[in-house]
């Protein structure tokens, strides 16, 4: 297993084409008003709302082998550089149980629809990007202090991506709960200017976008790092039984049973 690397591409891949065709496919449809709605919104009814699920969830395991990678990845330098492990042992630790609760999120979001679970939908929605941007937090924190093993500009590269991601993860929230408390419409699919609070709405949805193109290039940074690694099958042992013994223990045992019957 020598080709990791392709796993961060992949992730960047699959979530970039699975929002993008969704939204395609429920514009198209008209679910959706074509003036920039929610990730999810053009995921809420079918065929999309099946096409993402579908996508999505294989890109949470994909994503999750990633993170996983990336925890062990670190255990191994510092396990060579006893220096390094109390700088990052246990900020590595907790990054690894943010970044799986945020794919756990993702996962939430594209099961659950908006219209169909909504208070399922939202707690999936601030698990994926709120736990998202922390665990981006993390790592960031991690290459500034395993240089020069991280080089320098891919540091900085991590930590301007880390700011942007918050700034825009607090607008998408803002925003988002104004418009919908200034929203006078029947339909949040299907919302335009006249129907209130379409300001708001526009910086938020554009905000999520935002946040979700980040998420990709900050997992597809790993990319360069992750050519260095190579995976070995594991061993598998083998518990053999002497098949003699454990037919008189099963002897043994019923005899006592019926002895005390």
């Amino acid at each position: 297993m020598s080709k990791i690397y392709l796993l961060p591409i992949s992730c960047f891949l699959l979530f970039q084409l699975t929002f993008i065709i969704t939204y395609i496919a429920s514009v198209l449809q008209n679910h959706v008003v074509p003036d920039v709605p929610y990730i999810s919104d053009s995921a809420t009814y079918s065929p999309e709302s099946c096409i993402f699920g579908q996508l999505i969830n294989t890109g949470c395991v994909l994503l999750g082998l990633t993170i996983y990678i990336r925890y062990r990845q670190i255990i191994h330098v510092t396990d060579h550089h006893e220096s390094l492990k109390e700088l990052v042992d246990k900020i590595n630790k907790r990054s690894l149980y943010v970044g799986l609760v945020s794919c756990y999120g993702i996962s939430i979001v594209a099961n659950f629809q908006e219209t169909n679970v909504r208070p399922m939908h939202y707690v999936g929605a601030f698990s994926a990007f709120g736990m998202g941007t922390l665990y981006f937090w993390y790592q960031t924190i991690i290459s500034h202090r395993l240089e020069p093993f991280v080089s320098v500009k891919r540091a900085l590269y991590r930590i301007i991506l880390s700011v942007f991601c918050t700034i825009f993860f607090f607008i998408v929230a803002i925003c988002g709960i104004i418009s919908h408390i200034l929203f006078e419409g029947t339909d949040p699919r299907h919302w335009y200017p006249s129907d209130g609070g379409w300001r708001y709405h526009v910086a938020s949805s554009v905000s999520e976008w935002i946040v979700a193109t980040i998420f990709s290039f900050y997992i597809l940074s790993f990319t360069d790092e992750f050519k260095f690694i190579q995976f070995e099958h594991p061993e598998i042992s083998f518990v053999i039984f002497d098949v003699e013994q454990v037919d008189v223990r099963m002897l043994v045992e019923s005899a006592d049973e019926e002895a005390d019957a």
